[in-house]
């Protein structure tokens, strides 16, 4: 079975959001156990919008999810966990907050 060494919250946003984007993502930087990555005003990887990554360690998925339950201010949230099966990771073990989007899964392949 694997092992579960960390997570990815990616907070998805577009043009019209990128300003909310950047407060939630500053904000749980503040509030939160987590780093956060780059806005990437461009699609990066398998996911289907813009996007910033806020990562965390394993113990800090209960008030990571909390918190963005309360804050995330209507930003669609795609998280999953870090175990080294890239595919299993975002396909089958992801958590979705707001509406689920396709992933580009092909470059796991």
């Amino acid at each position: 079975m694997p092992m579960i060494t960390g997570y990815h919250a990616h907070v998805y946003f577009d043009a019209d959001t990128v300003g909310r984007a950047r407060a939630l993502c500053e904000a749980a930087r503040a509030a939160l156990p987590v780093e956060m990555g780059r806005m990437h005003e461009k699609n990066v990887g398998p996911h289907p919008m813009w996007s910033c990554q806020l990562s965390f360690d394993a113990d800090a998925i209960g008030a990571v999810i909390a918190w963005l339950t309360l804050n995330r201010d209507g930003l669609i949230v795609f998280i999953h966990p870090n175990t080294g099966e890239h595919l299993e990771d975002h396909r089958d073990r992801a958590i979705w907050m707001g509406a689920c989007l396709a992933l580009d899964l092909s470059i796991f392949s």
